[in-house]
């Protein structure tokens, strides 16, 4: 019953923090990372309140989403303090929040997650991949008024984290081949790297058949 309580008290957190978002990680998006760590869980024994609450909370602190990334991060803390989790479970929950994101990775400064962490980040990795992926991508793009496709502009390689996020470089297209291709060889566990073959499968159809229009092939 405490657990309940404390999921409960963390779903509606997210909910009202991230409940209006229009970037593509709104609460749907939470809910289906959530969801997909359920799944995974079911063949991995991780803590499911610890696995679980990262997963409601991991965008709540985003640094492109709030512009205030460190008070955030203090409300999660008061969140979680306040529902009687305890302090190695907040910690570990705070860990996996702060080193899940594809950015991590850039900058040679990669963090190693625990098992709760890496379920945690298969399941985001997996909602931005294959169908769900590519409407992602081109509604995040949209909203930040990126290029669609220039095939004069290449994608970018051995980026820095600033470089990554500095969008006045990117087009919606390269992002598939900076980020999104590269997801499905970052797979922690075997159930992920089982579905991201699949989704990886969509994502390269689409980009054939977008590239074949875009040149007035078919």
């Amino acid at each position: 019953m405490k657990r309940d309580n404390q999921l409960f008290a963390v779903h509606n957190f997210a909910k009202r923090q991230l409940g209006s978002d229009r970037s593509g990680h709104g609460f749907d998006h939470i809910e289906r990372v959530v969801n997909m760590a359920k799944k995974i869980l079911t063949k991995e024994n991780a803590d499911p309140l610890i696995t679980l609450s990262a997963a409601y909370l991991h965008d709540v602190s985003d640094e492109k989403l709030f512009d205030d990334p460190e008070e955030q991060g203090q409300l999660i803390l008061r969140l979680l303090t306040e529902h009687a989790f305890s302090p190695a479970q907040i910690e570990e929950i705070t860990a996996i929040i702060k080193n899940l994101s594809f950015s991590k990775t850039l900058n040679n400064k990669t963090q190693r997650l625990s098992l709760a962490g890496q379920i945690v980040q298969d399941a985001d990795r997996l909602d931005a991949i294959g169908a769900i992926g590519i409407t992602r991508a081109i509604y995040y793009g949209g909203k930040h008024a990126e290029t669609i496709y220039d095939p004069n502009i290449a994608p970018r390689e051995k980026m820095t984290k600033e470089e990554y996020r500095n969008l006045d470089n990117e087009t919606i297209i390269n992002h598939f081949y900076e980020k999104l291709l590269k997801l499905k060889d970052m797979m922690n566990t075997k159930t992920a790297k089982k579905i991201a073959a699949g989704r990886q499968k969509i994502m390269l159809d689409y980009l054939n058949q977008f590239k074949a229009e875009w040149s007035a092939e078919k």
